[in-house]
Formats: C-alpha cells, structure tokens, sequence
C-alpha cells in the first residue's frame, strides 16, 4: 500500500490518508460570513478524497482580515453556516479544519483580481509590532500596545472555541507568509524594544501566548498545528535555525504538527521556486525536532507527495494550486499508486 494512504492520527484525530487540501483564500465572504461558494468549493474536495481540509485564512477580529472579503470567526453568528460545512465534509470521510489568522500590517488591503496595496474606501486601521508598512502601498500600521497585544490573545482564544462549536476537528495557527505572528517573529518586521522584541525568546513570546491561549480554549484530544514561514530567504530575517529552534518550543507547549511554508514577511525576497522547493525545512523540523510536519509547495504529482511520506520527509502533503486544478486528485492519486480509495457511491461506475 502507498504510504500516502495510509491513516495518520493526531492526538484524538485519524486521518485517512496524507492528503491535506492547504488553506487558500477565495476573498469570497461579506462581512466574514461564508456562503455557498465555501460549500461548494470545499464540499467538491472533500468529495475529492482527501484526508484533510484545512479552511481559508479565517479572521479572529475584524481588522486581522487581508481584505474586506475574507472570511471571519470573531462573532458567534459566524458558526452556524460553519457547521454546515463541516458537516458535509465530515459526511465524506474528510476532517474539517481551519485556519486561525491575524494579517497584522498586511491586512486592509484589496482581494487580487480587485486592485493592489490598501483599500482605498472601507479600509481599517492595522497594527503590527512596529509601525513600518509592507510596501509602499500598502497602509502604515499602529504599533500594538499592551491592550492591543491582550485583544490579540483574547481573539485566538474566542475564535478557537467558536472553531470547536462549529465542528472543526483540527485547528491550524498562521505564523507564516508575512501575517501578524510571523512579523513578530521576524527582526525584519520587529522592530520593539519590550519584551516582544529584540531577542529570540521576546520575538517569539506572542506566539507562544496564542498558542497557549488555543490550546487552553480546545479538548485535549483536540490537534493544534501552526504553520510558520520556516525562511524569510532575506537577510537579516527569520531562518531555519530560528525555525527549528521555535519548532522545539512548540512542541513542549502542546503543538502536534509544523506546516512548513516559507516567504512572505518583505516584498521582493529572492526565492528559489520549484517543485518541492520547500520540503526540506519540513524535513529538518521533522528529524531534529521530532514533531510531526507537512510540506508544501508545488508539489503536483502523486509521485512526488508519495516520495516525500516514504522517505519521511514530512507525514502530511498539503496541496494548494494542484487542488484548485483537480479537486480530485487523491482519487487520481490512488488509482496512479496502485492504492485503495473510498470513492462516493454516486461516483463508482467511473471508478475503472
């Protein structure tokens, strides 16, 4: 049997395969609120066989969204079509997960096919751990004060509970691509002088109070991931080593698994794209650290992801572009391997 088929359990989840379908934004929503788009577009990968849906950058406060169509979970009115949802993946063998995230300096900004840098008419103040911009264009943040840094925590925590009522069985904390945990990571974004800034153990503090504060809000079997950006490939930036040593402190705290991603915290880093270019942070965590990974990154054949589980490079694959081109590439995956896959009874005559 191809490794990639095989179950992999986290805490009081098992998934059924390695197969994860990665968070990727539809800027879709009005006011956070998902829609039959969200059903539709997750219900369709679910149906697709994978082991794993992990939702969309979901908002804990309203100024963390990215843009004024991303979806949000810092009201309880946000549940109930939530749940539907998840419902209906889990009605296909798929667990549910989602994506808990704060954009920080990046946010107010416009959806891609809507315009570039921040939002010209309903925009927001951000914040950030210091007040430098992204880019030019983009809007100049309020540096977070004690009040602000508390609000922060306080948001992971409602939004994990609120994640638990609405039937996600995993949730997934963004500290990557340049959002408001990984620009307090970064010394190219951090520039504080308080104990949230200047050292390695300052820079990661807020991380580990969010994580903290989720893993408080969440049953005990309950699996908490968080995906981190592992290089900022800028120097002066966050590394590898910063990664793997951050990974070890995530570990003791009750973090069941990295998604290595990288890039996103400056404009204009030079990075080496590629197939696969990222699965070697994934399995650096893994090996020296000896918690649990997913990689990603143009991964777009079944060959590649079952190479990377059966050298043990990473435990999960997540897909991102390759889902949005075939929602049913597990099934694919599994007829190419030579593997066994559950398909829907509705679809089985087209099985062979």
């Amino acid at each position: 049997m191809a490794t990639l088929f095989e179950p992999f359990a986290l805490r009081g989840l098992t998934l059924k395969n390695r197969l994860v379908v990665s968070p990727m934004c539809q800027y879709s929503a009005v006011d956070g609120f998902a829609n039959d788009w969200h059903l539709v577009h997750l219900g369709s990968r679910a149906v697709g066989g994978a082991g794993l849906i992990i939702l969309e950058a979901t908002a804990v406060s309203p100024e963390g969204r990215i843009t004024p169509d991303d979806l949000g979970i810092w009201q309880d009115e946000h549940v109930d079509f939530l749940r539907r949802i998840n419902q209906f993946i889990e009605g296909q063998g798929c667990a549910p997960g989602v994506q808990l995230a704060h954009a920080g300096r990046k946010a107010s900004t416009y959806a891609p096919w809507k315009g570039h840098g921040a939002v010209a008419e309903g925009g927001w103040e951000t914040v950030a751990p210091s007040a430098v911009a992204f880019a030019d264009n983009y809007p100049l943040p309020v540096a977070l004060d004690a009040a602000g840094l508390k609000k922060v925590i306080a948001d992971f925590r409602a939004a994990a509970e609120r994640s638990v009522r609405a039937g996600f069985k995993l949730i997934e904390i963004h500290a990557a691509h340049g959002y408001l945990l990984h620009q307090f990571l970064s010394p190219l974004s951090n520039q504080r002088t308080d104990t949230y800034g200047g050292s390695f153990e300052n820079r990661i503090r807020l991380m580990l109070e969010v994580v903290a504060a989720v893993r408080q809000a969440v049953p005990d079997d309950f699996p908490v991931v968080v995906r981190i950006s592992a290089t900022d490939w800028t120097e002066g930036g966050w590394t590898p080593d910063d990664s793997v040593q951050l990974a070890a402190w995530l570990r003791d705290r009750g973090v069941d698994l990295i998604d290595a991603s990288t890039g996103g915290n400056v404009p204009r880093a030079s990075i080496p794209v590629g197939p696969g270019y990222q699965v070697e942070f994934a399995e650096r965590i893994r090996r020296e650290v000896g918690i649990a990974t997913g990689a990603v990154g143009l991964i777009t054949t079944p060959a590649e992801a079952e190479a990377i589980v059966a050298n043990e490079q990473a435990d999960l694959v997540l897909l991102g572009r390759e889902e949005l081109r075939d929602p049913y590439f597990p099934l694919r995956a599994a007829h190419e391997l030579g593997a066994e896959a559950a398909w829907p009874v509705q679809y089985e005559r087209a099985k062979k």
